[in-house]
C-alpha cells in the first residue's frame, strides 16, 4: 500500500497543512479511503462500479479512481470485463491465513485443557510478539496457586522458558543480535542477560523440545515448556506448565513429558508432524 501515498490523488487527503488540530484529524488517509472502498464491497457483497463507490463512501470520485487502480494492481480488488470492481484474490489469501491460526488456537486451546486436567496444573499457550513473549491464552490449574502472567501479559524474551524456545529456531546470528537488543534484568534479578548464553541455551532448548526456568520473572513460580513448530521447523507458539518452583524440580521428568507430548499432538492435529 506505500505506493498509493505517493499518488496525487491520495497526497490531496494526506499532505499536511498548516491548520488546526480539528481539522488535521478529520482528514481521511490514503489506507482509510482503501479500507472503505473495500468494507462497502463487503457489506453490499455485489460487484460496484467507481461513482457508485464514491458516492457510497463520500469521496472524490478522482481519489477513488486512484485507489481502485492501486487496489487492482495489487489484486486486492478485480475488474470485471463490465468495469465494476470486486474482492479480489489477494484477499481470499489473506482469508485462508486468518481462518488458519483460528484453527490453530482452537486446535491448541482445546489440547491446552485437556493438559490442565492431566498435570492438574495451570497451562499457558504462548506466542512471540517482537522482543517479548506473549500469553494468548490460560487454563487455571485447581490448586490455590496464583500464576501473576494472565492473558495478554507481555514480557522481555529472556525472562522465560517459552520466550527461549520461539526463538530457538533463529539462525545463530539473528538470536543472538536479538538477545542483545532485548535482553532486560527481570523483577526477582534471576533472569539470564548475557546475549550469547540465552542465545545458546534457545538453540539447546528448541533442539531438545524443552525449556524450563524457575524464579526468573516471578519469585517462587517455575515453568516446563515445550515448542509447538509449523511444517517448516519455525516454532510458532508454546505449551507450558506453570507451577510452584519445588514442585517443578520434584518431578520435573513427569511434567516435561506431559508437555512434549502435547506440543507434539497439537503439530499432528494441524498437519505439522507426519512422525
Amino acid at each position: 500500500m506505500d505506493s498509493m501515498t505517493s499518488s496525487p490523488a491520495l497526497r490531496e487527503e494526506n499532505e499536511a497543512e498548516p491548520a488546526t488540530v480539528a481539522l488535521r484529524r478529520s482528514r481521511v488517509s490514503g489506507i482509510d479511503r482503501a479500507l472503505q472502498v473495500i468494507d462497502h464491497l463487503y457489506e453490499t457483497g455485489a460487484p460496484a462500479g467507481a461513482y457508485a463507490i464514491a458516492k457510497a463512501i463520500k469521496a472524490p470520485l478522482s481519489t477513488v479512481y486512484v485507489i481502485i487502480d492501486d487496489l487492482v494492481d495489487k489484486s486486492m480488488l478485480t475488474r470485471n470485463p463490465d468495469g465494476s470492481l470486486w474482492l479480489g484474490a489477494r484477499l481470499y489469501h489473506y482469508g485462508l491465513a486468518y481462518a488458519r491460526s483460528l484453527d490453530f488456537m482452537s486446535t491448541a486451546t482445546h489440547e491446552m485443557h485437556d493438559l490442565c486436567r492431566q498435570a492438574g496444573e495451570t497451562v499457558q499457550l504462548c506466542g512471540r510478539d517482537s522482543d517479548h513473549m506473549l500469553v494468548l491464552a490460560m487454563a487455571d490449574g485447581p490448586s490455590h496457586f496464583q500464576v501473576t502472567s494472565r492473558v495478554g501479559t507481555r514480557v522481555p524474551l529472556n525472562w522465560t522458558a517459552s520466550g527461549r524456545l520461539l526463538v530457538g529456531h533463529l539462525p545463530d546470528g539473528e538470536r543472538l543480535e536479538l538477545f542483545k537488543r532485548c535482553a532486560r534484568t527481570s523483577p526477582t534479578g534471576r533472569a539470564e542477560v548475557d546475549a550469547k548464553t540465552l542465545a545458546d541455551a534457545a538453540a539447546k532448548a528448541f533442539e531438545e523440545r524443552l525449556s524450563i526456568q524457575a524464579g526468573e520473572s516471578d519469585y517462587a513460580v517455575a515453568c516446563i515448556a515445550s515448542p509447538i513448530c509449523n511444517r517448516a521447523g519455525e516454532c510458532v507458539a508454546t505449551i507450558s506448565i506453570v507451577l510452584p518452583e519445588p514442585k517443578a524440580f520434584g518431578e520435573q521428568s513427569h511434567y516435561a513429558d506431559q508437555v512434549r507430548a502435547s506440543a507434539e499432538r497439537i503439530e499432528k492435529l494441524m498437519g505439522w508432524r507426519n512422525h
